[in-house]
């Protein structure tokens, strides 16, 4: 079973909160993921200490494969210039060097796509033909059994109480109806600061006869700008996949408890079996394995 930790907009800087993220940190020991992925928004402004903070505290994180993926507030917005000239040069110094990537490990290949428009779109973002097709090669090559996922910040299909449900990104319907014959099973994604983990059928119709896409968008997961239904709150999401199915558990910061907590399980079956199958549903992950 491959067991990812799903973070998301952490934006170090004015907005991150320090026992938060100490939080985050002891529940991740105790999860002891295969596979941490981070779904943008590292910084609150995109300048370099807070990009030096986000790394530190990435290098916390259990030391297994890191799957990340810029997000609009790590462009500068206000530094046009910089925007204009070299919109990703503190992202690439401190936290990776690419902006588009394929992970392949022996259960899943994951696309990571990089949705951030400094120039067209700066806050919606977009994803490009080009990406789709990136996407493609390396599901292509990917056996048959292998889990397809990607990663991007932005929304591909909005939640449901999200204020405006037409603010998504440009290009989103066609990228979905590929991903669909791609056979991609799951999307993890950011922005919002509002987890929501459902189908992309909840949003879209597609124009192939597929089962969906598996949606998980993490809340923001550090910082004090959550939205909508978690306002004022932070989460983040556990992803186990297994052979016959895959199981997403929501965590929620509690201050009564001074730490995470799961308050949703999530489970569906495998794309290859349309439907859950008895007895197939893998022990929920709560804390450290026995």
């Amino acid at each position: 079973m491959l067991t990812i930790l799903h973070i998301s907009d952490l934006h170090f800087g004015p907005a991150y909160l320090p026992h938060v993220g100490e939080a985050v940190l002891r529940a991740a020991e105790e999860l002891a993921p295969d596979l941490v992925v981070a779904s943008g928004d590292f910084t609150q402004r995109a300048k370099a200490a807070q990009f030096a903070d986000a790394r530190k505290f990435l290098e916390k994180l259990p030391q297994v494969p890191r799957v990340v993926t810029p997000g609009n507030h790590d462009v500068p917005l206000y530094r046009v210039l910089e925007r204009l000239l070299r919109p990703y040069a503190n992202y690439r110094e401190h936290i990776a060097d690419e902006l588009d990537s394929v992970l392949t490990t022996d259960d899943a290949v994951i696309v990571s796509i990089n949705t951030t428009s400094p120039l067209l779109a700066i806050t919606n973002g977009r994803i490009d033909r080009w990406q789709i097709e990136f996407a493609a090669r390396a599901f292509r090559e990917a056996p048959a059994s292998a889990a397809r996922i990607v990663v991007a910040h932005h929304h591909f299909a909005p939640a449901p109480d999200y204020d405006d449900r037409n603010d998504v990104m440009w290009r989103a319907r066609e990228a979905l109806d590929r991903f669909n014959e791609l056979g991609v099973e799951l999307i993890l994604g950011g922005h919002l600061h509002r987890a929501y983990i459902g189908n992309s059928l909840d949003i879209y119709r597609s124009k192939t006869p597929a089962a969906g896409i598996i949606v998980v968008q993490s809340g923001t997961t550090t910082s004090r700008r959550g939205r909508a239904r978690e306002r004022e709150k932070n989460s983040f999401n556990l992803v186990q996949i297994g052979p016959e199915v895959i199981l997403i558990t929501h965590y929620m910061y509690f201050d009564q408890l001074g730490g995470f907590a799961p308050i949703s399980r999530h489970t569906f079956p495998r794309r290859h079996l349309h439907y859950l199958q008895p007895q197939s549903t893998p022990e929920p992950v709560v804390g450290r394995p026995e």
